[in-house]
């Protein structure tokens, strides 16, 4: 029961995490056969823990109100709420990438969206009526909300020509606007937590990963908008070329996160913490970024880019899981 009142809505960043890492390996399996069944491995064990940790966030709500309503209202806590929803939008991606299962895709990425379209205006309006929150509160967590919105697209693009006009037309309305509304509100909050990192004091180690989930809307926003213009009729290039400018921001940002981290590493201060999961969902969106500009523009030295960045994804994801699973043994 301890475990299930202490549990942090920030565990669902593990099958964020896990999912895309199953859906980079698929797509650079050409480099190593292997990785096409390390991604399936991935995948079913990302269902299987998604349903897992489904059982103590729901119990939390239900036995231990307070304890979640408190997390929900945290300046800090709030914005990791969101996870449950991004997962079943990874998840969905997972199923169109290695299955083309459009049914159960289209299940997940459904709840998914509307679980984030939930959180997308209950996380926002928190903060913007909450009367404590302070400048050490604000850290690259608070892009979570504008990832999910972002990410709502890289599944959701392929099912605006799969029903009647009506639906068609409400999936593309939702794609579209989905993207627009995190791309701003992440670009609002880049503003605010650049100010943060250079004119406050530096991040806790124990929240320094989250440095690294800049890469998420970067890596997340390129993957939607490739497949919302893919599955349009509007003029490509111009979108395509912004991706390949959103990359190079990116690039920028990982060699920034990998410095400041062996930073941290050096001073002693990256003991682990459940922040651990920030290093793996940005990166392997930006990874799996980087494969899908390759391709569109016939750009190969960012696929080589991309497919070194894969194996630095899938050792951090190693190394992060097993300090996952020694924290689970020590609580349970």
């Amino acid at each position: 029961m301890q475990m299930i009142k202490n549990f942090t809505p920030s565990w669902f960043a593990m099958i964020m995490g896990t999912g895309i890492l199953s859906v980079s390996a698929y797509f650079y399996s050409p480099f190593c056969h292997f990785l096409k069944p390390l991604a399936y491995m991935l995948f079913y064990f990302n269902i299987f823990m998604f349903f897992i940790l489904l059982v103590p966030w729901s119990l939390r709500w239900i036995l231990f109100f307070e304890e979640a309503k408190k997390d929900l209202f945290h300046p800090i806590t709030t914005a990791f709420y969101p996870t449950i929803a991004v997962a079943m939008l990874v998840i969905a991606a997972g199923f169109l990438t290695l299955f083309k299962d459009y049914r159960l895709s289209f299940y997940f990425w459904s709840a998914g969206t509307a679980l984030m379209i939930f959180f997308a205006f209950t996380v926002p309006l928190i903060m913007f009526s909450h009367e404590n929150i302070k400048i050490e509160h604000i850290n690259p967590g608070w892009y979570i909300p504008p990832v999910g919105l972002i990410v709502i697209p890289i599944a959701g693009s392929f099912f605006e020509h799969s029903f009647s006009k009506t639906l068609n037309e409400t999936i593309t309305l939702i794609n579209y606007s989905s993207w627009g509304a995190g791309f701003f509100l992440y670009s609002a909050l880049l503003c605010i937590i650049i100010y943060r990192l250079i004119l406050h004091s530096p991040l806790p180690g124990k929240i320094a990963p989250t440095i690294w989930i800049n890469l998420g809307p970067i890596g997340a926003g390129s993957i939607a908008l490739i497949n919302i213009i893919n599955n349009s009729s509007y003029p490509k290039e111009p979108f395509f070329v912004f991706t390949l400018l959103f990359w190079g921001f990116g690039l920028w940002w990982l060699i920034t996160a990998i410095i400041m981290t062996l930073n941290y590493i050096k001073k002693s201060q990256l003991n682990y913490s459940m922040a651990w999961w920030a290093f793996i969902f940005p990166l392997g969106a930006f990874c799996t970024s980087s494969h899908l500009i390759s391709k569109m523009l016939k750009l190969d030295l960012i696929n080589y880019i991309g497919y070194g960045i894969f194996w630095l994804l899938l050792s951090m994801w190693t190394v992060t899981l097993l300090f996952t699973l020694k924290h689970l043994k020590e609580i349970l």
